[in-house]
């Protein structure tokens, strides 16, 4: 099996790491700003890396076994649009 994110899928993946990015800068921000940096920003943006990126990618490489074409695609745009509204409620935190 090989990944292969088309479409739609590859820009929600785009989607999911830029608020993946900015998450991080910005906690990287406040971090430097308030002089407390430490080494749990970095462990948590990798925390969230195989948290919620790599089931994502597990998905997509299962399409290949889903009979309809449509029940993982459906669980992969459910848990992209999941991942930005967390970010997106990070944010207004």
């Amino acid at each position: 099996m090989t990944l292969t994110l088309t479409g739609w899928m590859l820009y929600s993946m785009w989607v999911v790491l830029g608020f993946m990015g900015l998450s991080f800068l910005l906690g990287l921000y406040k971090a430097l700003k308030a002089g407390s940096f430490s080494s749990t920003l970095i462990l948590t943006y990798l925390q969230d890396m195989l948290f919620y990126v790599f089931p994502l990618f597990l998905i997509s490489n299962m399409l290949s076994l889903d009979p309809t074409g449509f029940v993982l695609l459906i669980a992969y745009y459910l848990g992209a649009l999941g991942l930005v509204l967390k970010y997106l409620a990070n944010f207004k935190k």
